[in-house]
């Protein structure tokens, strides 16, 4: 593939295809000085990239704007473009002609040069990825095959389906699998990733199908996400993509997905968790494979070694699998994400907010990467998620609010009469040392501090709410009837002296 002129460090953007050649080279003890030869890249940047601990994508902000021509037209142009795939090739279109549309139809007034740059980039990027992997018959130590298969488990009680990320090392026959709520590409990484770490190395191949979280297949060609060949980067490990209706070019894992449905997921398994239910997965995989034995008839705890020979070291920073977003919260406070509404808080209505998906949790950011919430992440339809705490914030504000706010069906009954018996300035003040008091030791905990206060007589104040929530969320409760106030006591003593 040809490769750009000579680039100064910080003169412009590294792709992530080069990013990637860097740390393959690097791995495979390739002199720095011949890589940055070989790649028309600079010294200073080749260590940047080989040295890097951390590839996990970072939030999107204030980043510099790669077409700032056509950004307007964008979406129009990526429109056309992919329209073009379906019709006859003497039939598509021209960067000129595409030039020539924008400007008689939607008025623009760039230059040509920058339209045709953008279409040669678009192009380079979506029609010349991978290519389809090829059978092998004998798989190589340190190789890894991934796939899913379907299942459904009784979570607390309730029928859920799942999807089982199952990873196969055919060298060995070693087999490792995990319980996912979904395929979407940050949740297929993070189960990646806690396999690998459950393995102690990352493979140095992995070959998988069409994953449509992982890559597409485009014009005969695999495009992989963002997200996924960032975390390939990550691990420094290379990927080959099969037929997905060719099962024979990956059977082992092909034929492992079937076997440990058979014998770790019927009868339906039951659990109280999902963590739950991932151990049991654990133990099962672990008892199979110290049984098991791979194709040359050897045990494959034997040949096991062998395959951790071949793989790469785990790198000392774990990937965080986050898919950005941005999203506009609601009057309320709420963003909608992948179909369910995430609140941010009063506080935060009409705001244009960072959404940081991950495989449990949802993150939301705001101006310069200020964290907002922290909230559970849901896989249903037409959710709400939400978390007490950040509603305190608009009540401290209009503490009258309290009275109507869907706050009080979180709070124990004795607490919200409490509170409802102060006047403006005391409800501020016990919503401020209820706030103050969440942020270390969780809601629960600190309305349970909060409501032995008031039981006992006392006014919360933030010192020592916070204290006695610190020891309730550590399963030590105060001594008799009220707190046990002497610990704290003595420790403010302490800090006055």
């Amino acid at each position: 593939m040809a490769r750009p002129a000579q680039k100064e460090e910080g003169s412009m953007t590294v792709s992530l295809d080069e990013q990637e050649d860097i740390r393959r080279m690097d791995r495979d003890g390739v002199p720095r000085a011949q890589i940055a030869r070989e790649l028309h890249l600079s010294r200073n940047t080749v260590a940047k990239y080989a040295d890097s601990e951390d590839m996990s994508p970072k939030p999107p902000i204030a980043q510099r704007r790669a077409h700032p021509a056509t950004d307007g037209i964008a979406r129009w142009i990526d429109a056309i473009l992919e329209g073009d795939l379906a019709v006859p090739r003497k039939q598509r279109h021209t960067a000129r002609r595409i030039f020539d549309r924008a400007v008689a139809e939607k008025g623009y007034s760039g230059s040509y040069s920058s339209v045709r740059k953008y279409v040669a980039a678009w192009k380079k990027e979506r029609l010349q990825g991978p290519r389809d992997g090829f059978l092998e018959l004998v798989w190589a130590p340190g190789t890894a095959q991934a796939d899913f298969g379907n299942f459904v488990a009784s979570i607390a009680g309730l029928a859920v389906p799942l999807k089982l990320l199952v990873v196969v090392l055919p060298h060995s026959n070693s087999r490792f699998c995990i319980a996912l709520p979904c395929e979407r590409a940050e949740v297929f990484c993070w189960g990646l990733r806690s396999i690998f770490e459950w393995i102690g190395r990352a493979p140095r191949l992995l070959v998988l199908d069409n994953a449509t979280e992982a890559g597409q297949m485009l014009s005969g060609r695999v495009t992989e996400s963002e997200l996924f060949s960032q975390f390939r980067a990550h691990y420094r490990c290379e990927s080959r993509y099969c037929n997905p209706y060719s099962g024979n070019e990956k059977g082992s894992v092909e034929n492992a997905v079937g076997f440990l449905r058979r014998n770790l997921l019927v009868p339906v398994p039951e659990a109280s968790s999902l963590d739950e239910l991932n151990g049991m997965l654990r133990a099962g995989c672990d008892r199979i494979n110290a049984q098991a034995r791979n194709r040359e008839g050897r045990p494959a705890a034997e040949a096991f070694q062998e395959d951790l020979a071949g793989m790469m070291a785990l790198p000392g920073t774990p990937f965080d699998a986050v898919r950005w977003t941005r999203a506009k919260s609601d009057k309320l406070g709420y963003v909608r994400a992948d179909g369910n509404l995430y609140c941010a808080g009063p506080a935060w209505h009409d705001r244009m907010l960072l959404v940081g998906m991950r495989a449990r949790t949802v993150e939301l950011l705001a101006d310069r990467g200020r964290h907002v919430a922290t909230l559970s992440r849901s896989f249903g339809e037409g959710e709400r998620v939400r978390n007490p705490v950040s509603l305190i914030p608009a009540l401290v504000a209009r503490p009258r609010a309290f009275g109507e706010s869907t706050i009080r069906d979180d709070m124990p009954q004795a607490l919200v009469d409490a509170i409802d018996r102060l006047d403006k300035a005391g409800r501020r003040q016990a919503l401020r040392v209820l706030g103050r008091a969440a942020e270390s030791s969780g809601f629960e905990a600190a309305c349970a501090a909060e409501e032995r206060m008031f039981a006992s007589g006392r006014i919360p104040d933030e010192a020592s709410c916070d204290m006695l929530a610190r020891r309730m969320a550590a399963g030590l409760p105060g001594e008799g009837a009220g707190p046990d106030l002497t610990v704290y006591d003595g420790f403010l003593s302490r800090e006055a002296i």
